[in-house]
């Protein structure tokens, strides 16, 4: 034994080569990898089919609850419904209008186009405003009588859509009724309104006011235009007759173009329009009476082209120098309101605005004048028994008088403008 361990004492192993160790791992580390890769394509696949197995669960369960829900609502519709059909019929009465025509309702636009908007009512459908019910006026597109969705409304029912048994609603007819109303107002109060000439028969002319046709008779228009001339144009007029049961509106230009005449005192200074220009002077129309801008008084300075000063279109601020209520004539100035001679040329802006002005200064003057004029003829003439008042007026020479005549060292003299 003693000589079996020295022996074995004595063996000398050589050393491990470390190239040799590293030369196994290259040769076992493939096989590993792969191992590897088909025990993760493993857990995938049982993952996946893990995951199809849930969605197939899922689905059959949404399955059965779907056809459970079927059967159910063939079978028990109202089963566990606290809201009964009863209820829902009576919750339909509540929003079901009176669609008697004339009866009156409260909508909002939602949607409008070519042919006319819909509204909402809060009935059982909505309404329909057709395009020829949406305004007095006529119009092509609802837009244009301000009709928007958003827009909250009172609308008048006028008929029923047979189709889908939906109201035909109308604002038109609302408008109707007021125009009527207003026309009335008018004539109460004794209005002069514009209207313009849109048609003509044998009798008269047509004419819009307030949206309504009016009838006007030839026997009625103060000028000797005929119908074709008249057409387009605007007419100042007077209401003769309003009667809405009757559809009679009558209308009188005569009437119209009398109160105005009225009102055109001398010296007063009105707004006018330059209608035509001739060699000799200017058409003014002042409220619908045409009124003569002769040459000589459009300036203080000598004008030898109108055309230069004035165009038709243009607008003017203009004296009545005098009215010949017979014959139809009106003769104007601006002359007389000039600041400075020569403003209606060089600056007839100037004389627009300080035309009231220089219209008082003219009428001061004029006062003055015919003041003057009334004592030079009582100094001249005490036999005629006239004398002024306090007030300048020419009256009959009272006791209370002295018997020598007046003193007129009181009065002032005229100034030179």
């Amino acid at each position: 034994m003693a000589s079996l361990t020295q022996q074995f004492g004595g063996l000398k192993c050589p050393p491990i080569s470390t190239a040799r160790v590293e030369s196994k791992k290259l040769k076992v580390n493939p096989i590993n990898h792969q191992n590897k890769k088909a025990n993760k394509a493993r857990i995938v696949a049982q993952a996946a089919a893990v995951v199809t197995n849930a969605q197939t669960r899922e689905r059959q369960k949404l399955k059965e609850m779907f056809e459970d829900a079927y059967e159910r609502c063939r079978t028990a519709p109202l089963e566990g419904v606290a809201f009964t059909v009863e209820d829902f019929h009576s919750a339909l009465e509540k929003y079901d209008f009176d669609s008697e025509v004339g009866t009156k309702v409260k909508g909002t636009v939602f949607s409008v186009d070519a042919n006319g908007a819909l509204v909402d009512i809060t009935a059982k459908s909505s309404a329909y405003l057709p395009l020829r019910e949406a305004s007095l006026h006529t119009i092509k597109h609802v837009e244009e009588a301000g009709i928007f969705p958003g827009l909250r409304e009172e609308f008048v029912v006028v008929g029923e859509n047979e189709a889908d048994d939906s109201l035909v609603l109308s604002l038109r007819s609302i408008q109707y009724d007021l125009a009527w109303e207003r026309c009335r107002q008018l004539q109460a109060e004794d209005v002069v309104v514009k209207g313009k000439v849109v048609g003509a028969n044998k009798g008269g002319v047509v004419a819009l006011v307030e949206g309504l046709r009016g009838f006007v008779p030839f026997s009625q228009i103060s000028t000797k235009s005929t119908a074709e001339e008249l057409l387009e144009k605007e007419l100042p007029l007077k209401f003769v007759e309003v009667d809405e049961e009757q559809s009679r509106l009558v209308l009188s230009n005569r009437k119209a173009m009398a109160d105005s005449q009225a009102q055109l005192g001398i010296g007063s200074v009105v707004l006018g329009t330059v209608q035509s220009l001739k060699p000799y002077g200017a058409f003014i129309d002042i409220g619908g009476i045409n009124g003569l801008l002769h040459v000589s008084q459009i300036s203080h300075d000598r004008v030898s082209d109108i055309a230069t000063v004035l165009q038709p279109g243009d607008t003017l601020k203009v004296m009545i120098l005098s009215h010949d209520r017979e014959r139809g004539r009106v003769s104007l100035s601006t002359k007389k309101l000039e600041p400075t001679p020569g403003d209606m040329i060089r600056n007839p802006k100037l004389v627009f605005e300080k035309a009231e002005e220089m219209a008082q200064t003219f009428r001061q003057r004029i006062a003055q004048a015919e003041a003057m004029a009334r004592a030079d003829m009582l100094r001249f003439q005490p036999e005629s028994g006239l004398t002024l008042n306090s007030d300048g007026i020419l009256g009959p020479l009272t006791s209370e008088l002295p018997e020598d005549g007046l003193d007129l060292s009181e009065i002032p003299p005229a100034e030179d403008l």
